[in-house]
C-alpha cells in the first residue's frame, strides 16, 4: 500500500512540474524510478521509451501506466495513469478560466520563454540518454542516423512529416531486419536435416 501511495506521489510530482510533454517528462520519470528508487531497471525502461512511442495515446500517460503496472498491476497502472494526468487537468482548468488576463501579466510571459527554453533541453537530455543506451550495432546505429537526418532537413524546410511515419518506416525497419536475421538460421536448419 504504501508503494502504491509513493508511486502516486510521485507521478503527481512529475505531472506537476514538467512542461513540454511527454519528451520532457522522460528524464524525470527516469531519475525517479530508475535512479532513485530501482523499480524499473535500465534496459526496461529503454524499452518502455520505445513502447511508449509507438503505442496510441499520449507517450507521458503511456509511461505512466506502464511504471504503474510494472510496480502495482492494474490498480498501480490507474494510480500512476491519474496521478500523472491530474496535475496537468488541475492547472489546465485554472488557466482557462483566467488565461486572457493571466498570460497579459508581464512576468507569465517572461517565464513562459523562460520554461520554453527549458524544455528543449529536457527533450534533448532525453535523446542523449536513449542514445547512449543505443545498442552500438551497424543496423540501431543507420536508423537512428537517417531519421536524425531526415527529422533535421524536413525542420529545416519546413516540411511537414508526420511523426507516424517515422515510428511506422522504423516498425518496417526492425520487422525487415529480424526477418533477415532469420534467413540464414532457417537455411541453417534445412541444410542439417
Amino acid at each position: 500500500m504504501k508503494r502504491l501511495l509513493l508511486l502516486f506521489l510521485s507521478m503527481m510530482k512529475i505531472g506537476l512540474f514538467t512542461f513540454g510533454g511527454g519528451y520532457a517528462m522522460i528524464p524525470l520519470l527516469e531519475n525517479e524510478f530508475v535512479s532513485k528508487r530501482g523499480w524499473i531497471g535500465d534496459e526496461e525502461f529503454f524499452d518502455m521509451v520505445a513502447v511508449a512511442e509507438s503505442t496510441p495515446g499520449p507517450i507521458a500517460v503511456n509511461m505512466a501506466t506502464y511504471v504503474g503496472y510494472r510496480v502495482g498491476g492494474v490498480v498501480g497502472a490507474i494510480l500512476g495513469t491519474v496521478g500523472i494526468v491530474v496535475p496537468s487537468f488541475a492547472v489546465i482548468f485554472l488557466i482557462s478560466l483566467v488565461f486572457r488576463r493571466f498570460i497579459a501579466v508581464a512576468w507569465v510571459a517572461a517565464a513562459f520563454r523562460g520554461i520554453r527554453i527549458a524544455v528543449v533541453f529536457l527533450i534533448f537530455s532525453a535523446a542523449w540518454r536513449l542514445f547512449k543506451r543505443l545498442p552500438k550495432k551497424p543496423f540501431p546505429l543507420t536508423v537512428f542516423s537517417l531519421v536524425t537526418a531526415a527529422a533535421t532537413v524536413l525542420s529545416l524546410l519546413a516540411v511537414r512529416f508526420s511523426s507516424v511515419w517515422f515510428i511506422l518506416i522504423g516498425v518496417g525497419l526492425g520487422l525487415a531486419a529480424y526477418l533477415f536475421a532469420l534467413l540464414p538460421r532457417n537455411r541453417r536448419g534445412e541444410g542439417d536435416k
